[in-house]
């Protein structure tokens, strides 16, 4: 991991806590329905990010391991779950864990899969997961097209974003990618996420995007005053949405 990837977020957590979407229940019923995660299941989280992936396992009484290399992110994870004994953080990177062989049962990966080596990080998960021990790569993909909002809101990205298209996970969506990292089959599943949120919250989903500028960049008071423009086109009620796709890919290492 390089130095700027590790601090990419390092001044974005406040609005990453506030305004970046959740994951529907769906998904960890899905998991628990599937036999992916049992009673007493040890999950460790790669690129714990903030701790929006870890929340729901800890509420169902799970176990967890908050893997986080960036220290901004990591710290509010740990305020974030402060309530959870059933957490732990830990600072290490997908590619060196710091955890024990065989010591879990599930890995999770929330949105964090397009910043890890995929050799390493293979090797790293295949030494710490128990026999038979599932991975789970999952996404928020937002919709780009489906409504006039988001077909615009897509644009703006584009327009403004500093390398968008380079960082933009879509670009290892791909079963190009998931085949040789899981050694054969693997197996995808998709759940329908959204957000509704009002110009605070649109303008915080943004700013919490490292691929966008933030203050004191040279774009971003004309970025923000075209914001809400495309706001005001389209919001209802005070409010937008943005839709999303939640994806997971799953399946055993080989």
């Amino acid at each position: 991991m390089s130095k700027d990837t590790l601090h990419r977020f390092s001044d974005r957590v406040e609005n990453y806590v506030k305004y970046r979407p959740h994951y529907p229940a769906e998904v960890f019923d899905f998991l628990e329905t599937e036999g992916l995660i049992a009673k007493g299941a040890v999950i460790t989280d790669i690129g714990s990010g903030t701790g929006i992936s870890a929340e729901p396992l800890l509420k169902r009484g799970y176990e967890v391991k908050g893997i986080e290399p960036n220290r901004e992110m990591r710290e509010a994870a740990e305020k974030f779950l402060e309530a959870y004994q059933n957490f732990k953080s830990i600072e290490g990177i997908a590619e060196h864990t710091e955890l024990s062989n065989h010591s879990v049962d599930l890995v999770l990966a929330g949105q964090a899969f397009h910043w890890f080596d995929k050799e390493k990080s293979k090797k790293e998960f295949k030494r710490i997961l128990k026999t038979n021990g599932n991975v789970v790569l999952m996404w928020n993909d937002r919709r780009t097209d489906t409504t006039d909002f988001l077909k615009v809101y897509e644009d703006f990205l584009q327009m403004f974003g500093t390398d968008y298209k380079v960082v933009n996970h879509k670009n290892v969506q791909d079963k190009s990618v998931f085949a040789p990292f899981f050694g054969g089959e693997f197996h995808e599943k998709s759940f329908y996420n959204y957000q509704d949120v009002d110009f605070a919250g649109l303008k915080g989903r943004v700013l919490s995007s490292s691929y966008m500028p933030g203050e004191g960049h040279a774009d971003y008071e004309f970025m923000i005053y075209t914001l809400k423009k495309i706001f005001m086109r389209y919001q209802e009620n005070g409010r937008v949405r943005l839709d999303y796709d939640t994806k997971i890919y799953y399946g055993i290492l080989n």
